[in-house]
């Protein structure tokens, strides 16, 4: 498993995670939804990612640039 594909499952757990606790606990959890959706939108402007460089340092590998997968 690539970087990439770490990070998108991580942020699909925790939107479904945030969702569901939500619905059943308490309608607050709502803004861990909406931090979840700030930071993926300050990521795609600065190119920086705290998950990611959280991910590298466990150990995995970013995807081969050259290879068209």
């Amino acid at each position: 498993m690539t970087v990439n594909e770490a990070l998108r499952f991580v942020a699909g757990i925790m939107i479904l995670l945030s969702l569901l606790l939500t619905q059943f606990h308490s309608q607050n959890w709502v803004w861990f939804t909406a931090f979840i959706g700030i930071n993926l939108l300050q990521s795609s402007m600065t190119k920086w990612c705290l998950m990611m460089t959280i991910l590298k340092k466990l150990g995995l590998q970013e995807g081969n640039k050259n290879c068209s997968n």
